[in-house]
């Protein structure tokens, strides 16, 4: 019985595209573990994320001690869902550099969903209270312009979701 090599799953796609609601799907194999950057952020830097140069300052320091433990959990078996945003060229080399640290698969889910879905979406998260930070139309927007497509020139075997697909 050959044992399947560990998988770094990793996703991108707009705020509010659906991330979270997957990797906790992904999460439910066996062996599995989910880190959500939205969980770490509130429960480290809760009371400091106020905007946008917040999140980049304290998601940078987040990730300089998740990579090492991120590989080291792969190294041990586990497939790890990683629940931060994959949405930029630099972030998706850090992300496959752990894959490739650990000498594991990787998927990248790229959830493909248009700007006026995600923002309905964001608006009704925002209005349940249920998520640890709120952003607005104007955020999404200045997140959204950095945002870049992936490409399977940049190493990755993606898988595309897109609404309306089962």
């Amino acid at each position: 019985m050959t044992q399947a090599l560990p998988t770094l799953h990793l996703v991108c796609g707009k705020a509010a595209s659906g991330k979270s609601t997957l990797t906790a799907s992904l999460g439910q194999a066996a062996g599995t573990v989910v880190i959500a950057e939205d969980d770490w952020l509130a429960a480290l830097y809760g009371d400091e994320m106020v905007s946008i140069s917040d999140y980049v300052r304290c998601s940078a320091k987040l990730r300089a001690i998740m990579g090492p433990h991120v590989v080291s959990l792969l190294r041990a078996g586990l497939s790890v869902v990683l629940d931060f945003p994959a949405n930029t060229v630099a972030t998706r080399a850090w992300m496959l550099s752990l894959a490739e640290g650990a000498q594991a698969a990787h998927r990248l889910h790229f959830l493909d969903v248009p700007d006026d879905i995600c923002k309905a979406r964001l608006r009704a998260r925002n209005a349940s209270g249920a998520h640890p930070f709120s952003v607005t139309d104007e955020q999404f927007d200045q997140l959204t312009r950095h945002f870049v497509v992936p490409s399977e020139s940049e190493g990755f075997v993606i898988v595309r979701h897109c609404p309306g697909e089962g």
